[in-house]
């Protein structure tokens, strides 16, 4: 079935968490050209809606958009927040921020791939390091994450694959901006 621009559909947010830092090591940096994973130091809001947008667009992502740029600018430049941006052969390839707001908690607060990167072999390296780079902060008892039903067919099975559980589900609604299979 195809929704259209302006429909009105219902997903599910899954909420998952994970109580123990896993056991897997770091994984090696991925073959089959140059890569690198860069931390980005208060970060343009045009830079984070642009890895924003290519990550998220076929998947409903747009809350961001309805925020001011300014709520979204104190969110990226809080010392709490770290983005990350995986580089692959001159061009960002995915990203992820973690989000120490909260006293004991790391949340993956966006993670992803770009589409022209998918089926390169960069999501499951890029998912153990913001995993393992979240428990390495400070005071780390609990990492959690979420996805919903517009996200990637992978996106829960690779989060649960990696240690973290389902906590609650909930239903949503939104208006679609772009067509949309389901």
């Amino acid at each position: 079935m195809t929704h259209k621009p302006g429909e009105e559909v219902t997903y599910t947010v899954t909420y998952l968490e994970m109580e123990e830092k896993p056991s897997f090591p770091y994984p090696p940096m991925p073959t089959g050209g140059p890569t690198v994973l860069l931390a980005a130091d208060e970060p343009p809001v045009r830079y984070f809606l642009n890895m924003y947008d290519a990550v998220g667009a076929e998947y409903g992502w747009t809350d961001q958009h309805e925020k001011p740029l300014l709520e979204v600018k104190d969110f990226l430049h809080d010392p709490s927040i770290t983005m990350f941006t995986l580089m692959r052969n001159g061009w960002p390839a995915g990203f992820f921020i973690l989000d120490a707001t909260v006293v004991g908690e790391c949340n993956l607060a966006y993670f992803g791939l770009v589409p022209e990167a998918v089926g390169l072999g960069l999501g499951k390296y890029l998912l153990h390091t913001a995993i393992l780079m979240g428990w390495e902060l400070p005071d780390v008892t609990k990492m959690t994450v979420n996805t919903n039903s517009l996200d990637h067919p992978r996106a829960l099975p690779l989060y649960q694959k990696a240690g973290f559980a389902p906590v609650r589900r909930e239903e949503h609604k939104r208006v679609l901006t772009r067509d949309r299979t389901q």
